[in-house]
């Protein structure tokens, strides 16, 4: 199944949960995190849960979408309550945010490991996306998850916002609209971290949402880097975001004639194409492009 768009939507918006399945957005995300007040945390779970009962089968655009919920961080007090009461309605997965490192994750995975037992769920069913760098600490922690392997793992992403709010900082980009080092830092670890172990690397939202011009940019250099794809805070971002991380029909046929050219030419390690040279290298990004549709 795509994931190309993650789809945020506040947990505790009845108007916002009523529209969001027909958005077109591959993951749709609940939030219980930053999305709801303090007060609303409670009515929010019971909220979140309804929705998921709901949309268990839910058909959009032809595909199903995924269901996923944003709990609260595991390194404060509301994570265990909101594992209790969503995991009853089955998401397919948590994005678990300023994510610090692979001990809470761990510690993560054997909470949901035993809600799951005693909720009738498939053990190692519900999946997790961390979304890392968005404390100094978290920032510094990203290459642990190259380095351990953990199967509930989906993803890698990351937050742009919570880490200039912890910076102090009063801007994320320079005049010419670029990430600035310490983001670029991050954002350069996710990726390569999450290739590192085979996971699917999730770029950042786009904040400004009516500046879809810009995130058009922005999400096609962000699928020419490497990354599977983006977070959205806006319905209007959802077909933007799905058309940048969707291979051209170029792009695909150039894919397939680099697979074809080396089935041809078995054992081959470097071949001609199109007046240029391809090797193995290409090959391996030719098979994950035709693995995207």
């Amino acid at each position: 199944m795509k994931t190309r768009s993650w789809l945020f939507v506040p947990g505790d918006s009845e108007a916002k949960l009523a529209k969001v399945a027909g958005c077109g957005a591959d993951v749709v995300v609940v939030d219980l995190e930053d999305a709801v007040a303090p007060q609303s945390k409670g009515l929010a779970r019971e909220m979140v849960v309804q929705w998921l009962n709901a949309h268990r089968q839910q058909v959009v655009s032809g595909g199903q979408f995924q269901r996923w919920v944003r709990i609260n961080p595991v390194g404060g007090h509301l994570w265990r309550d909101d594992l209790a009461q969503v995991m009853r309605a089955r998401p397919d997965g948590l994005v678990v945010p300023k994510a610090l490192g692979m001990d809470e994750m761990r510690m993560l995975a054997a909470e949901i490991y035993e809600v799951e037992q005693r909720s009738g769920i498939q053990p190692g069913s519900t999946r997790v996306l961390p979304m890392l760098g968005e404390t100094p600490q978290s920032a510094l922690n990203i290459g642990e998850f190259a380095r351990e392997d953990m199967p509930r793992l989906a993803g890698l992403t990351w937050g742009a916002e919570d880490l200039a709010a912890a910076l102090s900082a009063s801007r994320k980009r320079d005049g010419a609209g670029l990430w600035t080092d310490v983001f670029r830092m991050v954002r350069a670890q996710v990726l390569l971290a999450a290739h590192a172990r085979g996971l699917a690397p999730v770029d950042t939202l786009h904040a400004e949402y009516r500046d879809l011009d810009t995130l058009k940019r922005l999400a096609a250099d962000s699928f020419a880097d490497g990354f599977a794809g983006m977070l959205a805070i806006h319905p209007d971002q959802v077909p933007v975001i799905n058309a940048a991380f969707t291979p051209s029909a170029g792009q695909l046929a150039e894919a397939r004639a680099m697979v074809d050219l080396f089935a041809a030419n078995p054992g081959a390690g470097a071949l001609a194409l199109d007046g240029r040279m391809v090797e193995t290298p290409h090959l391996q990004r030719a098979k994950r492009l035709l693995g995207q549709v």
